[in-house]
């Protein structure tokens, strides 16, 4: 659900100039891309991310074995400040949510594009992040999502610099915080809310997870809660009959499973993550479950979700009206704990045509597609954004045998695609 604050923040992106509205015929942005990679700054960049390929491994492994669990991402920050000093980014900072910027100057002030890929993974603070090669695989929870999004960022400034390439636009380099779960991109909501560049920024890039089938060109809205039942608890023999906070919240399940959701748009919903409870033999005071909707369409989001509160309202009703209530009756709290907003890129916007004439240009017919990244935010606001990939082969994301395979003619060529994409965004 787009939230006024959103819809203000848009109208100030539109009077500031913010919002790119040009669209680009595929002929154009085909052109455009041949322009770019027949210019001798381009094949000097290109050569340079060919000879790059064992320091974008080295980079890897270093970011992917500093761990950077849901809001702890301080350390891998610092490390990743100082490899964007090292490569003479300007006005290089943590900002006050903990995102790590960088600025590599443009020949018109104003004007930006920004990149980002995120700093955190999903996984605890003791997870074992270290790095093992197995054949010809690498190995480590994160390493795909989205230490190889950082680490390829690297090798596009590196190539960049050793082209001696120029722009029109700043390029705005950031690793951004709180991309996974509970975060709720909360790094890149302060960026386009609060932070310096906030109305600069006409084109946004993310680099996240792994693949060269597709491209995200349309964000997936989601909606999460936790909702907290209680009740007055008691002996599971002897309080027997009265109110019972989880008989409340499996009601609520069960009639979450009777939703018949739309297919088309594509609407979802999980009951994901359970607790509460003192003993077997108590009857619980307490007890919480987490939640998630998600939704291709903004409107099928906010009807699910007044179904879902309606069903969380209804259970407590009928739980009350089933059992005794003489020693206390039950209650639910629904809270909030992750709102991002659906959104899409206007039709036949530059920012797609480009990239897709980026693919087109090594062979490749990339296919449209939906997820939730750092793009949700930029896109609900009317800015023209995708999400490409930061490794070329992979799996396993959000498990802790996730792994990649480095090989260096597929990464090359992803990183080919990247910067030709950036290059023509940026006006080069």
């Amino acid at each position: 659900m787009i939230r006024l604050t959103s819809v203000l923040l848009y109208l100030s992106l539109l009077m500031n100039g913010a919002v790119a509205h040009a669209q680009t015929k595929p002929a154009n942005a085909d052109a455009m891309v041949k322009k770019i990679a027949s210019s001798g700054p381009f094949r000097k960049a290109a050569a340079a991310l060919e000879a790059g390929h064992d320091q974008w491994v080295k980079d890897l492994v270093t970011l992917t074995e500093i761990a950077a669990p849901p809001f702890k991402e301080t350390a891998r920050a610092r490390v990743f400040a100082a490899m964007l000093r090292k490569r003479g980014l300007v006005d290089v900072e943590i900002d006050e949510e903990g995102n790590v910027l960088g600025r590599r100057p443009g020949s018109v002030a104003g004007k930006a594009v920004m990149v980002t890929a995120h700093l955190d993974t999903v996984f605890p603070e003791a997870t074992d992040v270290q790095v093992r090669r197995e054949g010809d695989k690498l190995h480590a929870p994160g390493i795909g999502d989205d230490s190889a999004g950082l680490s390829t960022m690297l090798a596009l400034i590196d190539a960049m610099n050793a082209g001696g390439v120029k722009t029109r636009s700043d390029i705005i380099f950031v690793g951004t915080v709180g991309e996974e779960g509970l975060g709720d991109l909360r790094g890149v909501r302060h960026l386009f809310a609060k932070g310096k560049y906030k109305d600069q920024v006409r084109a946004f890039f993310s680099i996240d997870d792994t693949g060269l089938e597709e491209i995200t060109t349309q964000a997936l809205g989601s909606k999460r809660y936790r909702v907290t039942y209680k009740g007055p608890g008691g002996h599971s023999y002897g309080a027997f009959g009265i109110v019972n906070p989880m008989a409340a919240l499996g009601r609520m399940v069960t009639d979450l499973y009777a939703i018949s959701a739309p297919t088309r748009p594509k609407t979802t919903y999980s009951a994901s993550v359970v607790g509460g409870g003192t003993s077997v033999n108590a009857i619980p005071q307490e007890v919480w479950i987490e939640v998630d909707m998600r939704s291709e369409s903004p409107e099928e989001l906010v009807k699910l979700e007044r179904q879902f509160l309606a069903i969380v309202k209804r259970s407590v009703e009928e739980e009350n009206a089933a059992r005794s209530t003489k020693a206390g009756a039950v209650s639910a709290e629904p809270k909030v704990i992750g709102d991002r907003p659906a959104g899409q890129n206007a039709p036949g916007a530059d920012i797609v045509q480009f990239t897709k004439a980026a693919y087109r240009s090594q062979n490749i017919e990339v296919k449209d597609g939906i997820s939730s990244t750092d793009a949700n935010i930029p896109m609900s606001l009317g800015i023209p954004s995708v999400t490409l990939a930061g490794n070329a082969i992979g799996d396993r994301a959000h498990a802790p045998d996730e792994w990649i395979d480095p090989n260096k003619a597929a990464n090359v060529k992803l990183k080919r695609i990247l910067l030709t994409s950036l290059l023509a965004a940026a006006g080069n």
